[in-house]
């Protein structure tokens, strides 16, 4: 399906865990607060319409917060199409 339970299925180029260095430098850069470091944060993310045959050659997530602008999406889960 082209939905999750929290939002459209993600394409995002790459992934980092929030207490990961890079994760973790972003977020602050951006001021963020993540409570749980173990989260997965998706970077450089963008919609996929997987009903209409799109493909994601990176990583495809489904996220809890998509609101960063399409720079970082927060609460990630991997998801295989």
């Amino acid at each position: 399906s082209s939905q999750c339970s929290t939002g459209p299925v993600q394409c995002c180029t790459s992934t980092e865990t929030a207490g990961s260095a890079a994760g973790a430098a972003l977020l602050g850069l951006l001021g963020i607060v993540v409570q749980d470091v173990t989260a997965l944060i998706g970077l450089g993310c963008s919609g996929i319409n997987v009903a209409g045959g799109g493909t994601c050659s990176s990583q495809t997530v489904c996220c809890q917060d998509n609101a960063v602008g399409g720079l970082i999406s927060i609460g990630c889960i991997p998801v295989t199409l």
